[in-house]
């Protein structure tokens, strides 16, 4: 027997909470509970875990975990887990969430209508029956659906991309030098500046060819420089991020008029640049291949201030994120942005191979693709997702948290079983909290719960030694005084034990006066005895 009111240790907590009783946990049993909080077993943060637990596997005959091989199996990775347990991520319940997000992209799925891009003829051959949507929180939760495993290049998608380097590399004030800030209300590849004889924006061909242009380039190939292809791996986590040389040829041998922009700025002396060699670099960065799992983590290390989720690496300053988001918000749909910022209210950038990054700040990054685009060049279903999943949840930057009841807020947890924690109620009477006792007692908290060892709040308050917990306890809260543990043992039998006189006086007058039927207690005179406590 472990010695009374001292807490269990997290990895105890951990496996009790996931053995329902039992003395075992099956290996699967662990990692499906894990999936369903939306981490992966892949995941690199809890790398060591899945190691000691390969490992672990091949010295039991059941693959099963006891008590002490699972702690061994955990304990590098605890704090992690016990945040994901204990619905402490950003979606606190996961797979009711997944489950809508499962649901929108099924009303996307029997969408028709729309032509896939052909004027690059790489683009031209895929299916516009594909269609897959992947999301990423920012503490790393994953969620997929669809076509999510197949590569497409990212287009436009990669413009909010090379934007955010250069403000990493170069700062604000230097790259706003040469782009603005502005919508154009122009079409994206027009030959056409501002007053200032600036692009108007990065998320535009000019802009992104300015924005290009200050990358840090070390060498001009044929491909995608080495320091950009680490920077997008650093962005995706570590996912895939591949190249497309035959959409790259494609793109080249149709890029006359960035070309003719290219020339253009060069006679504004917006670049000075030699645009022989410079020119194909932005095509390379266009046929950058993503797929639906890899490209929301990048969104969602958007969404998390420069912070990739799955590593915890920074890759992008606050600043570059903050700049990056402000202009996808106002110019990244094309001639449709105005009513994408109204409807939406979100960070996002389309592009010509079906794609639409999706930055939900503070909470997620979602990928949708489905290569049949509208007029406009946005991928229908897309559109039809973003919208419904606005419409479904308050993700709106303009919907109010507090007041907007017609919606879902899948930050908040269902039943605010959060704050009715039995460990919370627990460490309270620990530590002697009255003041959190009486908290969690006006939210209608049930002052009764047991942990695993059948062991309330008296039970540790007692042991503890702690008077004005047991008295709060007993009479205003009119918990039963004689509750047993597992080993059949009473708080009066704890207080005895521990030598706590006065509290053993204060139980011994309830244990002689308790009848079964006392408890719960009349409700009238439990409510006036907590108000006159409180």
């Amino acid at each position: 027997r472990r010695k009374a009111g001292i807490l269990p240790s997290l990895e105890d907590l951990l496996f009790y909470t996931i053995a329902e009783g039992q003395e075992k946990i099956p290996a699967h049993k662990f990692t499906t509970a894990l999936k369903a909080t939306g981490l992966r077993t892949g995941d690199p943060r809890l790398k060591e875990c899945m190691e000691m637990l390969k490992v672990t596997l091949k010295e039991t005959s059941d693959g099963a975990l006891d008590r002490h091989l699972f702690k061994k199996c955990v304990q590098s990775n605890i704090v992690l887990l016990t945040q994901a347990f204990r619905k402490k991520f950003v979606i606190p319940d996961f797979q009711p969430f997944c489950a809508h997000i499962d649901d929108l992209y099924e009303n996307g799925k029997n969408l028709s209508g729309g032509q896939v891009a052909d004027y690059i003829p790489q683009l031209a051959r895929f299916s516009p029956d594909l269609w897959g949507v992947a999301l990423c929180t920012v503490d790393g939760q994953r969620h997929t659906v669809g076509d999510t495993k197949v590569p497409f290049c990212l287009q436009s998608c990669v413009k909010p991309l090379k934007y955010a380097i250069a403000i990493h590399d170069h700062g604000m004030e230097y790259v706003h030098r040469f782009i603005g800030k502005e919508p154009s209300g122009l079409r994206f590849n027009k030959l056409f500046l501002n007053e200032e004889d600036k692009p108007h924006n990065p998320m535009v061909n000019a802009g992104a060819i300015v924005c290009t242009s200050l990358i840090k380039v070390i060498s001009f190939s044929a491909s995608v420089p080495v320091q950009v292809i680490n920077f997008m791996n650093k962005l995706a986590g570590n996912e895939y991020v591949g190249f497309s040389n035959a959409t790259f040829q494609s793109e080249r041998e149709s890029g006359d008029r960035n070309f003719a922009i290219g020339y253009y700025l060069k006679e504004k002396k917006v670049s000075t640049i030699n645009l022989g060699l410079f020119l194909p670099l932005p095509a390379q960065l266009c046929s950058i291949e993503v797929t639906c799992e890899s490209a929301s983590v990048m969104a969602a290390t958007l969404a998390n201030g420069g912070f990739c989720p799955i590593t915890g690496d920074r890759v992008l300053s606050p600043e570059a994120v903050r700049n990056t988001l402000s202009l996808m918000h106002s110019c990244g749909m094309y001639d449709f942005s105005g009513q994408f910022a109204f409807h939406v209210g979100l960070p996002a950038k389309s592009g010509v191979a079906g794609g639409i990054l999706l930055v939900v700040p503070n909470v997620m990054g979602i990928m949708c693709w489905s290569p049949p685009l509208d007029k406009l060049g946005n991928s229908v279903r897309g559109i039809q997702f973003c919208t419904d999943l606005v419409s479904l949840f308050n993700f709106h930057n303009y919907d109010n948290l507090r007041h907007f009841a017609k919606k879902h807020d899948p930050r908040r947890e269902g039943g605010d079983q959060r704050v009715k924690s039995v460990i919370n109620l627990l460490f309270a009477a620990y530590t002697g909290d009255v003041s959190a006792l009486r908290r969690f007692a006006l939210s209608s908290m049930d002052m009764e719960q047991r942990d695993y060892d059948s062991r309330t709040a008296l039970h540790v308050a007692a042991a503890e030694g702690h008077t004005e917990v047991v008295r709060f306890l007993l009479e205003a809260c009119k918990v039963n005084p004689v509750p047993k543990d597992r080993w059949g043992n009473t708080p009066l039998d704890e207080a005895i034990h521990f030598g706590h006189h006065d509290v053993v006086t204060i139980l011994r007058d309830y244990h002689n006066q308790y009848s079964p039927q006392d408890s719960p207690a009349n409700q009238q005179n439990a409510e006036k005895n907590l108000d006159g406590m409180l």
